[in-house]
């Protein structure tokens, strides 16, 4: 008697959780399928400049709807983007102070990670993808990898391949209203 049949994080849209699904499990038509169906009342954008990013997530936000950047933890390759994950945000100031406040998720320069934000959610979500986990060049599985020194080096254990994809899985299911990725 007590079962949500629609979850109460997409209000907008109950179907962003099957499309993150079908994304993450590279099921391609399923994913076009249910974008068609979500997008006018939840927008997904995509872009490669996070410049732009962040003026869609201040454009898209009215009056208090929060809004900000998420990023895996293992995202170690954005720091020429000024996003380092292994400078720990405070999720209290992070998800609670104003928009004055520069540690605030408004402000749009501290991203919080799959930990971060595990059980919370935004209005707006930038997810700043890097290359921990890629498509292969076939689009047919991902490329799961872990940034060690200098470069990126595979990630084979089964175990820690979906522990990354989970990760991306809370990213990508933080937002109530929309998100660009």
């Amino acid at each position: 008697d007590l079962h949500l049949g629609v979850s109460m994080r997409s209000f907008r849209a109950e179907n962003v959780s099957a499309f993150v699904k079908a994304v993450l499990d590279l099921d391609t038509d399923e994913a076009k399928r249910l974008l068609e169906t979500i997008n006018a009342k939840y927008p997904i954008v995509l872009t490669r400049d996070l410049a732009h990013a962040k003026q869609w997530l201040r454009q898209q936000a009215r009056g208090t709807e929060r809004f900000g950047l998420v990023v895996s933890s293992q995202a170690l390759r954005l720091k020429p983007h000024a996003i380092d994950v292994r400078s720990p945000t405070d999720p209290v100031h992070w998800f609670l102070d104003p928009k004055e406040d520069v540690r605030s998720s408004y402000y749009l320069e501290d991203a919080a990670t799959e930990f971060d934000v595990q059980g919370l959610e935004l209005d707006w979500a930038g997810v700043v993808w890097d290359g921990d986990l890629r498509r292969t060049t076939q689009n047919t599985v991902w490329a799961h990898h872990s940034f060690v020194g200098d470069r990126w080096n595979r990630v084979n254990k089964a175990e820690r391949q979906t522990y990354l994809k989970n990760a991306y899985r809370v990213l990508l299911t933080r937002a109530r209203q929309g998100m660009v990725i």
